[in-house]
């Protein structure tokens, strides 16, 4: 089902800026993309890690318990999974730590959801009493805290702005009932110019884009992390060398499409963009945390073991069953497609440096 402008509160007589456009058009409590599908899996409009396989779901599982290990197995170890999508990752994780006795005892699970829709979702999926879901993160108050998001950063709209001369534009989108989205740009404010001259990384772009409420997000957590020790690891779609140009995608029914198109697809198709990891690394130093080495996914999988569990799991396979996780782990790993186009950073505040998967 098709739905109309005004559906999302976007008037043909109103401009409004990239970020907000984004989040009425995914998050609206009744129309929204998020708010009325399962978007993950075949089935779906994308596919993600998690839903690929087991496998990739098992090996962060296998970090974390490392990282517990680091900050000295504590008695009182939280978890938070940002985004959780359609309960996958969780679900696994529950499943592995069932092998780890004293560290499946000191673990607290948060599940962080915007969509109550998938929080449907991940409650039917997900039948373990101590997952706990949550709005926010006062209610985590003792013990170290890590937390996790794949594909999470990048489902936070984004604004978008470009230099005509020397003074910054945002840019706005505008309906039209007879040419479909339009856009135009106005005067940035004050305050978003001297944010975004304040970093390095964004200082010769033309045109940048901003995750002002990804950043907004990222402060609640940083504050949390600085209080109890611990970190963030988020994996996602993105890159290093900085990209001046727009990256705003939609995608529907696991292909890309011109994002001119998604006013004939409001509600039905996902807006995405690619993560600045570069800006990301430098946020997080201006927030005084320390930031490993920025990997591919292939490399951070890779040296965490993924090849050497294959292998053993392997051993008790059918032969259907072995080209399949080869199928899998190739998705995963190769660098052409996941294993290269995404990319894992892992910032924290710890008296130790030594977390697995980056070196």
């Amino acid at each position: 089902m098709r739905y109309k402008p005004e559906n999302f509160d976007l008037n043909s007589d109103k401009v409004t800026p990239v970020d907000e456009f984004i989040e009425k058009v995914l998050y609206h409590p009744k129309n929204g993309y998020y708010t009325k599908k399962i978007p993950f899996g075949k089935e779906g409009d994308f596919i993600t890690a998690p839903t690929i396989s087991n496998l990739f779901s098992e090996i962060v599982t296998i970090w974390l318990i490392s990282s517990w290990e680091k900050f000295g197995k504590p008695q009182n170890f939280n978890f938070v999974e940002l985004g959780p999508g359609d309960g996958s990752f969780i679900k696994v994780l529950i499943d592995t730590i069932k092998n780890f006795p004293d560290f499946n005892k000191s673990l607290n699970i948060f599940l962080y959801e915007k969509s109550s829709f998938l929080k449907k979702v991940q409650i039917k999926k997900i039948k373990d009493t101590r997952v706990k879901w949550i709005n926010n993160f006062k209610q985590i108050k003792k013990g170290p805290i890590i937390f996790f998001g794949n594909e999470f950063f990048d489902a936070i709209p984004i604004k978008q702005f470009t230099f005509f001369e020397k003074d910054l534009f945002e840019k706005y989108y505008i309906i039209n009932k007879k040419t479909g989205l339009n856009e135009i740009y106005r005067k940035a404010s004050l305050k978003d110019t001297k944010e975004i001259k304040s970093f390095k990384t964004l200082k010769n772009l033309k045109f940048i884009e901003y995750p002002k409420k990804g950043f907004d997000e990222l402060e609640k957590i940083i504050e949390k992390i600085s209080k109890l020790n611990g970190g963030i690891l988020l994996i996602d779609y993105g890159y290093l060398n900085l990209v001046n140009k727009s990256t705003l995608q939609a995608v529907m029914k696991n292909k890309k499409m011109d994002i001119n198109n998604l006013f004939k697809n409001l509600g039905i198709a996902d807006i995405t963009y690619l993560v600045n990891f570069t800006l990301l690394n430098e946020y997080f130093l201006k927030k005084n945390l320390n930031v490993k080495k920025v990997v591919s996914q292939k490399f951070f999988l890779e040296k965490m073991g993924i090849i050497q569990r294959a292998k053993i799991l392997k051993k008790k396979m059918t032969q259907k069953q072995e080209e399949y996780m080869s199928l899998t782990l190739m998705r995963l790993l190769h660098k052409d497609l996941m294993g290269g186009l995404f990319k894992v950073i892992f910032a924290f505040k710890s008296k130790k440096n030594n977390f697995l998967g980056f070196k």
